[in-house]
């Protein structure tokens, strides 16, 4: 078996916003697989600035993971544990070779295009005219989920915001999402989630920044607005260490980015863990490109929830690769019949 790997940067087609800066531009790594003419593919889909494994040798790891891909799959994994996104590309690029489609990696009725994923439409931070352009535009898609970034304006603006949405959408028309990506300080975050609660909002994600768990469990314990781990996931290797943190924090939700946290066993620890103390979950894209997203929806679709996923992001970019993932009424759709433009 030989194996290779190669960067390719995406582009925005518009500078997107979070609390954390504006991005024009996504890197991301591939590992492509060959052995006797049969490829597969992988994407490690790393998010500099956030990932654990936004690490100074992240290439030489990748050249590493090359050169020892005889140790196969399993042994591989074991020896990626900090490098969350690379045991992610590792997995699927297995996948991608075992299966008669390199791009069919879980056969489903998703695959078939007979069932779709229902996701949630993702509002960008930015000026208020922007975000309620988006806000309109997501409710005319036929999204019923919405998910308002926050923490970036004037907190007023996006309480005005919400307050748009419900003067003409009630709570069983329309789910809201909010995510702070960190941005309340610990002082704040308390008055700032019970504002928000009168908007009758599905949830909130990881208010504070990452590791302040006593605050954090404060506030799970004090709000009858559920909250969401996202961050405060990255970086919580061992499967004692999930579990400690769960059991600390008791959120009401986790929110799963498999290139963040390890890939498909990472995520099902994470899950079994969260079944055990009824914490609810969902899945979400970490901005990967269309080989990413393929994997991780057609994942998602296998866990049989009903809820609706953060799976959304494959038109972010300019050059991002053609495929058969659609987005038509809030629902993410495998079209077999459309081809993958992907030359690896």
């Amino acid at each position: 078996m030989k194996a290779k790997y190669f960067k390719y940067n995406l582009a925005f087609k518009r500078p997107s916003g979070t609390s954390r800066g504006v991005l024009t531009e996504k890197e991301t790594w591939f590992i492509v697989l060959e052995v006797n003419g049969r490829k597969g593919i992988g994407e490690c889909g790393i998010l500099r600035g956030l990932s654990a494994d936004d690490r100074l040798d992240y290439e030489e790891k990748l050249q590493w993971t090359c050169n020892n891909i005889h140790l196969g799959e399993e042994k591989l994994w074991q020896e990626l544990i900090e490098f969350p996104s690379i045991q992610f590309g590792v997995e699927m690029a297995f996948l991608s070779l075992k299966s008669e489609n390199p791009f069919v990696l879980f056969p489903s009725k998703f695959t078939s295009g007979e069932k779709s994923i229902s996701i949630n439409g993702l509002v960008w931070m930015g000026d208020e005219v922007f975000m309620k352009q988006q806000i309109e535009e997501k409710i005319a898609q036929g999204f019923n989920c919405i998910k308002l970034k926050i923490g970036a304006i004037d907190f007023d603006k996006e309480l005005q915001l919400l307050r748009f949405i419900r003067d003409n959408f009630d709570e069983n028309k329309i789910e809201i999402r909010v995510d702070a990506n960190g941005a309340f300080s610990e002082n704040e975050a308390l008055n700032k989630i019970n504002q928000l609660s009168g908007y009758k909002l599905h949830s909130i994600e990881q208010p504070v920044q990452k590791n302040h768990t006593d605050t954090m469990s404060v506030l799970c314990k004090n709000t009858n607005l559920p909250i969401a781990l996202d961050e405060e996931l990255i970086g919580i290797f061992s499967y004692e260490d999930k579990e400690a943190l769960l059991k600390k924090v008791r959120p009401q939700y986790i929110i799963l980015k498999p290139s963040f946290i390890g890939g498909i066993k990472g995520t099902n620890e994470w899950i079994t863990l969260a079944e055990k103390y009824n914490i609810g979950w969902w899945i979400t894209s970490a901005l990967e490109s269309n080989i990413g997203l393929n994997a991780i929806a057609q994942f998602t679709f296998m866990l049989n929830t009903n809820m609706p996923q953060g799976l959304g992001t494959g038109s972010l970019y300019t050059n991002n690769f053609d495929c058969p993932l659609l987005v038509e009424n809030g629902q993410l759709w495998y079209k077999p019949e459309l081809d993958w433009k992907v030359d690896f």
